[in-house]
């Protein structure tokens, strides 16, 4: 049988896991795959794994258990592997990799923070402040213009929205940064300007989520930040 991944921690991290249950139905039992300096948690994998509810959330308590004791590397959801052979032969060539990363992420957690405009204020924007959008805008609704007008000026518009959300996501991430030892972005979705995770040191939480407070008020109510942690540091794995 296969085995599921969980975590990687320091051999001398207290490892409480009793009263967790690992993925599958029912419940597989969770165990450890030692190294000299490294741990791994583990449990036999299902046969069929799917990211369903009860799953998610066992894999879930695993992180959240082991963050409550220390540094520790979680594994995205799904991570399986052929035998404890296959997961301790990892462990010990990639031991100073591991160690180093547990090292880095020591006393922090991640927090991911999404950001978005709505829409047809960041438009209302563009036509109150491009005098040429403005002017396309006018001669199309005063139906005078050429049939292209429409073309050009979604053109321009979409042209200057991408701009200015590239300056807000700028914005956003030089009054957040400072707050946090790492930062990791991905690609935003949606209507959704700016989609990163930062790793923020527990020391620092209160200035982190004050300042992201702060920025919100700032921004004012046409604007959606969602902030979420904090979180096992997966993005920073």
């Amino acid at each position: 049988m296969s085995v599921y991944v969980y975590s990687i921690v320091a051999t001398t991290h207290p490892l409480r896991l009793d009263g967790l249950d690992g993925v599958g139905k029912p419940p597989s039992t969770l165990r450890t795959v030692r190294t000299e300096e490294l741990s791994a948690v583990v449990s036999d994998a299902p046969e069929e794994l799917r990211p369903k509810r009860r799953d998610l959330a066992a894999h879930q308590a695993v992180q959240e258990r082991l963050m409550a004791d220390g540094s520790v590397l979680p594994l995205q959801f799904g991570f399986t592997t052929t035998d404890d052979e296959a997961v301790r032969d990892v462990l010990e060539e990639r031991t100073e990799e591991f160690t180093e990363r547990l090292e880095a992420l020591e006393g922090c957690a991640e927090y991911h923070l999404k950001a978005a405009q709505e829409e047809d204020a960041m438009l209302r924007q563009i036509l109150q402040e491009s005098d040429e959008a403005r002017a396309l805008n006018e001669q199309i609704r005063s139906g005078t213009g050429s049939p292209d007008l429409p073309l050009a000026l979604g053109e321009l518009i979409s042209k200057e929205l991408q701009a200015r959300q590239d300056r807000l996501a700028g914005g956003v991430l030089d009054a957040l940064r400072g707050f946090a030892r790492e930062e990791s972005g991905s690609q935003p979705a949606g209507n959704d300007f700016l989609s990163v995770s930062f790793l923020v040191e527990r020391d620092n939480e209160k200035r982190f989520l004050a300042a992201e407070q702060d920025l919100a008020k700032e921004l004012g109510e046409d604007f959606d930040l969602r902030l979420l942690g904090p979180l096992p540091a997966y993005s920073f794995v």
